[in-house]
């Protein structure tokens, strides 16, 4: 799975995350690419809903 996937099934809209807020978004990236999905989940558990409002795909 990659980066850009696993913020699809969390229902992140990738691209607006990568040009509103570039470094976070590639320090996650690379975070994910070192450890399980789950894992990454875990470690960011409290800052991934607010990603998902301010970057939520559309329905």
């Amino acid at each position: 799975m990659t980066f850009t996937e696993y913020l699809t099934q969390k229902k992140i809209n990738a691209q607006a995350f990568q040009q509103a807020e570039p470094e976070r978004f590639k320090e996650w990236e690379q975070l994910f690419g070192q450890v399980h999905p789950d894992s990454f989940t875990a470690q960011k558990k409290f800052l991934i809903n607010p990603i998902r409002r301010k970057y939520g795909l559309s329905a």
